[in-house]
């Protein structure tokens, strides 16, 4: 009998990828998305033809509005995303975003008898992200082994983040070996309702890098101004 996984889809490049690994492992898996209040909505579509082309054996969308709390770009429409690159921590982050995604996948994963939970965040392209540590994944993997009934009763809870050391063109060699179709998805955080990608922001700009680097022609729909 396989194993079950709940994995972390936001329609992306790494997300997807994530997905291809699990299935590779011969784990069963539900792909978990969010409508958070992000700035478009082409991702959940994406997550959803991502889920449905790969098999998932069930894709559930939670809503839930982290635009109520704002201070982050994706949220907040009048906070523009950045197209040149910045430093420090940008204003692209969602605050506590991880952990609430993490949160709601691990009450998930406790109603489907699932232990391990996947998502796709990377310490190397990571944008400078305070909750794509390794650190930060370590130390919630705690929290839901103390936090869970499972994990009381011994059944421990395992979070993956398999792209965690991983250049961005390693992530993708890995995907196109396991047959990942990076057309489907999309990676912009300002695509229009088409799912077309500004070619501009810092994600659009580490996907290109990463297709450069991995000698690979770029799928990715562009918008006829990148």
């Amino acid at each position: 009998m396989s194993k079950k996984a709940v994995i972390l889809v936001s329609g992306g490049l790494d997300s997807t990828t994530v997905v291809a690994m699990a299935k590779s492992q011969g784990f069963d898996c539900y792909t978990l998305s969010f409508d958070y209040g992000q700035r478009h909505r082409s991702e959940l579509e994406a997550a959803k033809r991502v889920s449905e082309n790969m098999a998932v054996s069930e894709h559930k969308v939670v809503k839930l509005d982290l635009g109520t709390i704002g201070g982050s770009a994706l949220t907040d429409e009048s906070i523009d995303v950045p197209e040149e690159e910045t430093s420090g921590i940008p204003v692209t982050y969602v605050p506590a975003r991880n952990t609430v995604f993490l949160s709601i996948a691990l009450g998930w994963a406790e109603v489907l008898g699932a232990n391990d939970i996947f998502l796709g965040v990377n310490a190397v392209d990571y944008s400078g992200y305070p909750d794509c540590r390794p650190e930060y994944i370590s130390a919630f993997e705690t929290v839901a082994n103390l936090a869970t009934k499972s994990g009381v009763e011994g059944q421990k809870l395992s979070i993956h983040a398999p792209l965690i050391d991983m250049t961005k063109a390693q992530i993708i060699q890995s995907g196109l070996a396991l047959g990942v179709d990076y057309s489907q998805t999309v990676s912009c955080y300002q695509a229009n309702l088409e799912g077309q990608a500004c070619g501009r922001c810092e994600s659009c700009r580490l996907r290109k890098q990463g297709f450069e680097q991995a000698a690979v022609k770029d799928p990715t729909r562009y918008q006829n101004n990148a």
